[in-house]
Formats: structure tokens, sequence, C-alpha cells
């Protein structure tokens, strides 16, 4: 635990050194891999506008990265083009630039990328939210009831597929970059988002992947104002007031330092 407050705290406070670890890294996910932030205007039009944990992570380890995330992804639409997703490819992916380009699925552009980078030093993945999401928007329970059970256990399903294709033709680290809580004073929401974070471990340890731990390094970062990620600016000012969903600059550092520990 020591270890994780330590690099949470070099990370969240001082500016990315390039180690001299050449090599190449895949990013696969979200919006959270993504760097998405709402109400970005014309910066959508171009990717480079948008940096996360995954550039951040490259940068101190001097690693070139391919960020084929998309904000809106569900581990289903990930698989499958045309499967559910939560914006990306019925909307993100219509309009505006990914931070690479490719034609259908993501997990396909992934199984080109490994076989045609055999440098590669590191493979990530943050998953899943926006299956939950889906299931909160499509459900009568909102995800309450025994929904929530019925999606997760189709996460953990679509996420096996997905670490399958991966392993089929890489065998080098593999990290998951877990979700955090956007309020650990709320107990329901803790629960939920440590569900979700389980259901996506079990499988990623199944796949000999190790685990950035951002659950509790948001939980770090956010001590200092009683468990609050808003008020410790880890997640995205609104101008109305209050946060947006996704990591702000200093969140993605806290996950950044997540996948420094772990890897």
């Amino acid at each position: 635990m020591a270890a994780v407050v330590i690099a949470a705290s070099a990370l969240l406070t001082a500016p990315a050194q390039a180690t001299a670890r050449h090599g190449g890294y895949l990013a696969l996910g979200d919006s959270v891999a993504f760097g998405y932030r709402p109400n970005a205007g014309a910066a959508y039009l171009n990717a480079a506008n948008f940096s996360g944990y995954a550039e951040k992570y490259a940068a101190l380890r001097g690693l070139r990265v391919a960020n084929a995330s998309c904000p809106g992804e569900t581990t289903g639409s990930l698989l499958v083009v045309t499967a559910p997703s939560n914006g990306c490819e019925n909307g993100y992916r219509l309009a505006y630039p990914l931070h690479v380009s490719y034609a259908g699925a993501q997990i396909d552009y992934a199984v080109q990328y490994l076989r045609t980078h055999r440098d590669t030093r590191l493979v990530t993945l943050t998953i899943g939210a926006n299956d939950m999401f889906l299931c909160q928007n499509t459900t009568p329970d909102h995800c309450t009831g025994p929904d929530f059970q019925v999606a997760l256990n189709q996460v953990s399903r679509n996420l096996a597929a997905i670490l399958s294709a991966v392993r089929a033709v890489y065998r080098g680290d593999l990290a998951l970059v877990s979700y955090y809580s956007l309020d650990y004073r709320d107990p329901t929401q803790v629960a939920q988002v440590k569900a979700l974070d389980s259901a996506l471990i079990q499988v990623t340890r199944r796949f000999h992947g190790k685990v950035a731990d951002g659950f509790t390094a948001f939980l770090l970062a956010s001590l200092r104002t009683g468990g609050d990620p808003c008020a410790a600016g880890l997640l995205v000012k609104l101008p109305t007031g209050g946060c947006d969903v996704h990591p702000s600059a200093a969140g993605h550092r806290a996950l950044a330092a997540a996948l420094a520990f772990a890897h």
C-alpha cells in the first residue's frame, strides 16, 4: 500500500520523464482510455487534443503508444462493430477521429497491430462501464436488481473473448486499468464499482494479466477531501458545477501511477 501511495504522489506532482525503454504499447478500451473530455467543441476534430493515462504512461516509459480506444465502447462493440455501444460506433466514430484510424471492430485492429508490431511491450484495457450504463438505460429496474448480475456476466464473457483474441497473438505484458468510484462516500456506488472491477479482474487474471488498481489510486488521491474525487480535482469540472464522470489530467496521472505500480 505504501508503494502505491508513493507512486501516486510522484506522478500526481511531477512531470513524466521518459526512460530508455523503447517499444510498442497498445491501449484498448473506452472513453477513459481515450482521454475524453466533455464539452470540448472543436477539439473533437483532432484526437491529439485528448491525452489520458496511456499517453502519460507511454511518455514515462519511452514507449510508442497506439491508442485504439473509442468513447462509448462496450465489451460487445469492441468485439463486434454492430453490437450495442454507448455512443462509439453509433456516435463518436461517425463524427470524429480516433487516435488511430481503423475500420471494423476495435479487437480486429488490436489483433492486426499485435501481429505486425512484434516489439509490443504492453497492452492495456479499460472497458465495461458502458455496458453497465446501457443496462441502467434499458432495463426496467435500471440495473439495480437481477439485471445487474446479468450484465456483469455478459461483461465477463465478452472480456474473456477479447483477451482470448489478444492472447492468441501476443504473450507479453497485459494490464487491466480498473475503474474508480465517482464518490467514495456513497456505499451503493462503491459497491457497484467494486462488483464491476471484481468481474473484470477475475477474467484478466485468467489470461495472466496484471491489474492497475484505478479504484485504489483514486481513493488514495481523494483522502484529503474525505473521499470526494470531484473536490480532489480528479474528475473533469463542469461549468455548471460539480464534475463529469471522466478523469481530469490529475485523474489520468493517478491512473498512470497505478499502471506504473502494476507494470
